[in-house]
């Protein structure tokens, strides 16, 4: 993503906070972003999909997060996962996302609802996968049921808080808390061997290892040719490697993951930064792709 796209979905998004999504035209965007109708609609085709581009922007700055934390640990640490789960919470905050997220959830534009549904569907399918590195296999029957009881009882215990104290609540103590039930919960189930939800519901095509080697290296060689010409030799060190690596026939998924954490670091703040993001999130798409078919 080029860096003028990029601000104007900044832009876009302030206004989307401040005027409500519904209220706000594309032609308030052209006119905050001092940019012609043509151009608008060579970033987006709609308004819609400028909105899901934000959305998305932050889904993949949370993914690359929790992949970073998990790197050198042990994953059936309950506290990596805790944190994990923290992550998404942060970003939205950070990110000033929440009024956006609750602007879909009362819209009746099928388009967003469905948009907003999968990537709430994606996110108890990723929670169910580490509740089973957690609690091993024998929770797998019952992880999709926990993924689903786990965030419920997350938002619930925070939409209750909001009503009763005008403090924020602690995210960090509520998701521990929530895990510390999930515990006994789990325990409970797997004694029980008690089902409700079946896996298949939560079911969603994955892009084939192969077609994400490919656009990976393409899209790394792309970045490094932008890194030369800016003259940010460190980052193109960090490239150069990656690129290397994904030559071998079995790329080193502990090397892969070191270099791509201490690219994105590396590259924080400086010039192409978001670009070394979107690559990143498709190189952690990569590993976890090779992981699972391992």
């Amino acid at each position: 993503m080029n860096e003028r796209k990029r601000q104007v979905m900044l832009l876009a998004k302030k206004l989307f906070i401040d005027k409500g999504f519904t209220a706000t035209s594309v032609q308030d965007i052209l006119e905050e972003a001092k940019i012609s109708k043509g151009t608008f609609y060579n970033y987006f085709t709609s308004k819609n999909e400028c909105l899901m581009a934000i959305l998305e922007d932050a889904h993949n700055e949370s993914v690359i997060r929790r992949r970073e934390l998990l790197v050198g640990h042990d994953k059936k640490d309950k506290d990596i996962l805790a944190g994990q789960i923290l992550v998404r919470m942060q970003v939205n905050r950070e990110l000033n996302l929440l009024p956006i997220y609750e602007a879909v959830f009362y819209s009746t534009d099928e388009e967003l609802r469905n948009f907003v549904k999968a990537y709430y569907l994606s996110e108890l399918k990723w929670i169910a996968g580490r509740l089973v590195d957690v609690y091993g296999e024998e929770a797998k029957p019952h992880a999709f049921d926990c993924s689903v009881m786990t965030l419920g009882m997350i938002q619930q215990l925070n939409h209750f808080w909001k009503a009763g104290s005008s403090k924020d609540l602690d995210i960090e103590k509520l998701v521990h808390f929530t895990f510390r039930r999930m515990d006994a919960l789990m325990s409970d189930m797997i004694k029980q061997k008690d089902v409700l939800l079946e896996q298949h519901i939560f079911s969603s095509l994955e892009i084939p290892a192969g077609d994400l080697k490919e656009k990976l290296q393409k899209d790394l060689l792309d970045l490094k040719k932008k890194l030369e010409q800016e003259q940010i030799g460190s980052c193109v060190d960090y490239a150069d490697f990656l690129l290397s690596e994904l030559q071998s026939d079995k790329p080193r998924v502990s090397l892969l993951e070191a270099v791509g954490r201490s690219f994105r670091e590396e590259s924080n703040g400086k010039l192409l930064a978001h670009r070394v993001n979107e690559v990143i999130f498709l190189l952690w798409k990569y590993i976890d792709s090779i992981k699972t078919n391992s």
